[in-house]
């Protein structure tokens, strides 16, 4: 660690304990050039975890390589100002922290691109605020006693969420909150109400959540009560993922999600079969891996005619992969070539054959693609929309193509889906595949 970064921690740290910071203390500038702000100010009850929380910031910052300020000064709550940091971290804070003049800066920054993230308390901050009350996403209504929990974990590609297994045991002070957002925010975990005492949201109970909001980003956690919560490395990959992706750094599809039912949900290929040689293996993590090839793993229960279709994908390097819609039942995997489309999964080859490709026949916009594709090691997450013969293609919440069947004998009304094993050298992983159903469309 540097000795500016060793410096400002000791600063912030000691001013927190004193219950003031008088302005940003800067940590050593990270690679990466990202900046964020660390915000703690209190009008309410005060956490004790408080410097625990900004170390931890801090500490990630230094291994992240970006550059963390801290202050407890809501006058750092300017246009100008705000506009040197990619996200803002509302640490705990309570009660009324920013006057009317802050928070305008701050909803201009926000709707100009800026990222929030919100930790525990945050929840409990600025009730008659409308703006802040949608940022966040739902206030604070009230909580039981420290104790463990079980937290269900939702989405899986989420950076904030992806190194996670499905359920994650901790203990923390469980927030419930005055409303439900899950159909205003993307739910990334929610809390398994069975398995403590207290719960209040009548077993659907968010406690992690993402939402694309007035033209920026925002993240919210309900952890971070426990000082030992910043010492969890399992939190502290929650709050980094968090962060990455409310500042730009790391890509997600954040938009509600709904009306989704798995078919494939890591447990179980009921329903699947394998055309040709290959195969995929299936971890104890639920991720589905492809080997050998070239073949299709196929679902072969039903064929759909309007639907959505999602499912997280991520890569190891420069590996070949798609996702096939709209083809008749086969053992032939090159019967889906024939007759149905490819969703293309390739960083290097042709326009019409790269991520994000209808392949051979309609290039992504490049552009869109390259500014949400994550890199090999991370999770995508594709959405794969059929409706009549229209096909549209989202790519971390961004659409990147949008294409229109002529061809009769490759007709999207009534077709079948699956996943492709393309060669020996290719490793593509596969999560979470799920499907909505939408209304037929007319000719």
């Amino acid at each position: 660690m540097h000795s500016t970064s060793r410096l400002a921690t000791a600063v912030v740290g000691a001013a927190l304990l004193l219950g003031c910071v008088s302005g940003p203390a800067s940590s050593h500038p990270g690679d990466a050039g990202k900046r964020l702000l660390v915000f703690s100010k209190t009008a309410g009850f005060r956490h004790d975890s408080l410097p625990e929380g900004v170390e931890a910031v801090q500490q990630l910052g230094e291994t992240s390589g970006f550059t963390v300020d801290a202050t407890e000064d809501a006058g750092a709550f300017t246009a100008k100002n705000l506009r040197r940091y990619d996200a803002v971290v509302f640490l705990s804070t309570t009660g009324d922290v920013l006057d009317a003049a802050q928070q305008r800066a701050f909803e201009g920054y926000i709707r100009h691109g800026g990222g929030y993230v919100g930790i525990h308390a945050a929840a409990d901050t600025e009730y008659d605020w409308p703006f802040y009350g949608g940022l966040v996403g739902a206030y604070f209504q009230s909580h039981p006693a420290i104790q463990p929990a079980t937290v269900d974990v939702e989405d899986r590609a989420h950076p904030a969420t992806s190194g996670l297994a499905r359920t994650w045991d901790r203990t923390d002070e469980w927030y419930d909150y005055r409303s439900n957002p899950r159909d205003r925010v993307h739910v990334l975990a929610s809390l398994d109400e069975s398995s403590y005492t207290g719960g209040t949201m009548d077993g659907d109970h968010p406690i992690a959540w993402c939402q694309n909001y007035q033209g920026g980003r925002a993240f919210y956690t309900g952890g971070g009560h426990t000082k030992e919560s910043y010492a969890e490395p399992a939190f502290r990959a929650h709050l980094l993922g968090g962060i990455r992706w409310a500042a730009g750094d790391a890509q997600a599809d954040c938009r509600p999600e709904n009306g989704y039912r798995p078919l494939f949900d890591g447990s179980s290929l009921t329903g699947w079969r394998q055309a040709g040689p290959g195969s995929f293996t299936l971890s104890d993590d639920g991720t589905l891996t492809s080997t050998g090839g070239m073949g299709l793993l196929w679902y072969a229960t039903s064929g759909f005619t309007s639907y959505s279709l999602k499912l997280d994908w991520k890569t190891a390097g420069d590996d070949n992969s798609g996702v096939f819609v709209g083809f008749p039942p086969s053992d032939d995997p090159w019967s889906a070539v024939d007759n149905g489309y490819e969703i293309q999964i390739d960083a290097t080859d042709t326009p019409e054959k790269t991520t994000g490709a209808v392949y051979g026949f309609r290039s992504a916009d490049l552009k869109k693609r390259d500014r949400a594709l994550n890199p090999p090691g991370e999770w995508n997450t594709y959405e794969i929309r059929v409706e009549g013969e229209r096909l549209r293609v989202w790519l971390n919440g961004v659409q990147i193509n949008d294409f229109t069947n002529t061809d009769p004998a490759r007709s999207l009304r009534d077709g079948h889906l699956g996943l492709q094993n393309h060669g020996a050298d290719d490793q593509v992983s596969f999560r979470d595949v799920r499907i909505r159903e939408l209304p037929a469309q007319g000719d």
